[in-house]
């Protein structure tokens, strides 16, 4: 991978050796001498690389880290020093480092520094574009999901979608049960005819039933003509009706028959219609409670619970934080002209960690108001609302640990592998992903350090509980 690549050196002989050398592979440059120069250059201008030195006059290499990795943290940085030292190593890659190279450097070790990092991001922004791809391919890629709870939704979903079955979705508000109505239609053999959608909360017994069944001219004050309703619209096609645990008992009696009989009847008429059309109805209450309650017909409770997709909270896929995250990101940078790359670390852990009681809804306000707000290439914790970060606390187990005195780098390599298989619950393959090594590498490191899987994680539970 060919790109710009940023050499800041207060060493000018040193910075215009690197730059002939990179250009001779073929590199675009462009060269600093000093932290704060690099710190404006990485804000003003897309670099692939950036090669720095550590000690400089004003302000040194460990600063621009610091402060580059704030706001632009999926740049690779390679940190170089003529002062070898593992506690200097230990906190540049605690800083963000993606590699610490030592003067004088070694060129064809530069040379695979600049490939692995640059390979690395190419691979990042590679699986990005193909889960993109993916999504929009996919039948159902209005719904985002890839946490096991939703995924289980979206297969009994992807299976109901076909038939006629009458589906009852359910969950708490803000998790995107219209969402499901509309990709069951769309997915159905009905998806070239209309999806009719009622909020049945939002009308009165009388307005309701005139809305469902139409009614003749007269039937009411104000029934000054014949009106279809939104049944026979539907006719072919799918009825969506939303809040249906708020409509009255006595409409509940006359929804049940047009659910048996397929067949409605205006208001203010003796003659009953025929009706083809498929019936999915949300909830964002219990329907059996509201049974036991005596809110809810029992018998209209089980013509509607053929198929029940039940919608999990947010709370409970905080593995989909990320995913839909990236997904508001990009609506809402396109909508409101602006250039964001994507969130912080940090930024990411407290959306992750939040409780989310408005849902995806929440999510999605919460994502836009930071992208009105947010002034850098990268969404910071700094843009969240206040009640976010109310009760966040950052993950600082590895930074405790490497910054606790001097450690050689085979410790800090044990400490990685420790860290990362306790994050992924001692699943290997993931592990191996995160630490961009294959599955044999890690074996081998494993084997290295003498780190037995059955043994390190309950050690390591038993040290977190502590």
């Amino acid at each position: 991978m060919k790109g710009k690549i940023l050499i800041v050196d207060d060493d000018k002989a040193h910075l215009s050796m690197l730059e002939t050398l990179l250009k001779s592979l073929s590199q675009s440059t462009e060269c600093v001498t000093d932290g704060e120069d690099a710190i404006r250059e990485a804000r003003e201008n897309p670099y692939d690389v950036i090669l720095m030195d550590v000690r400089m006059a004003n302000v040194s290499g460990m600063e621009a880290l610091r402060e580059i990795k704030a706001f632009n943290p999926s740049i690779p940085i390679i940190i170089m020093t003529a002062y070898s030292s593992v506690d200097k190593a230990v906190e540049a890659m605690r800083l963000g480092a993606d590699d610490y190279l030592t003067k004088p450097l070694n060129f064809d070790e530069l040379k695979l520094s600049i490939e692995r990092v640059t390979k690395h991001l190419q691979l990042s922004l590679e699986n990005r574009e193909l889960k993109e791809q993916l999504f929009s391919e996919s039948s159902f890629s209005g719904i985002i999901g890839s946490s096991p709870a939703m995924q289980e939704v979206i297969n009994t979903a992807k299976i109901a979608a076909p038939t006629d079955a009458t589906i009852l979705v359910s969950g708490e508000s803000g998790t995107g049960k219209e969402l499901f109505a509309k990709a069951l239609h769309n997915n159905s053999n009905r998806k070239q005819n209309r999806l009719v959608s009622v909020n049945c909360a939002a009308l009165n017994e009388t307005l309701l039933e005139s809305e469902l069944f139409g009614h003749e001219k007269g039937a009411f004050t104000g029934a000054d003509k014949r009106r279809d309703g939104l049944f026979l619209a539907a006719d072919k096609g799918t009825i969506f009706l939303d809040e249906i645990g708020e409509i009255p008992l006595s409409m509940q009696v006359k929804l049940l028959r047009t659910i048996q009989e397929r067949e409605i009847q205006r208001v203010g008429s003796d003659k009953t219609i025929h009706v083809d059309v498929r019936i999915i109805v949300a909830t964002n209450r219990s329907l059996e409670e509201e049974v036991k309650k005596g809110h809810f017909r029992e018998d209209l409770f089980y013509r509607l619970n053929v198929i029940n997709i039940n919608v999990p909270p947010l709370r409970d896929r905080a593995d989909d934080v990320p995913l839909l995250a990236q997904r508001f990101l990009n609506k809402f940078t396109d909508e409101n002209n602006k250039l964001i790359k994507g969130f912080t670390p940090m930024a990411m852990d407290a959306l992750t960690k939040y409780n989310w009681p408005g849902n995806v809804r929440e999510l999605e306000n919460v994502i836009e108001r930071a992208i009105i707000l947010c002034m850098g290439q990268y969404i910071s914790e700094k843009d969240l609302p206040p009640n976010i970060l109310k009760d966040y606390e950052p993950e600082d187990s590895i930074q405790s640990q490497l910054s606790g005195g001097s450690k050689s780098l085979d410790d800090i390599e044990k400490i990685a592998l420790i860290e990362t298989l306790k994050q992924t619950k001692g699943n290997k393959t993931e592990a191996a992903k995160i630490l961009s090594i294959t599955r044999t590498t890690l074996r081998n490191k494993l084997k290295k350090h003498n780190l037995d899987l059955e043994k390190i994680l309950p050690a390591v539970q038993g040290q977190a509980d502590g």
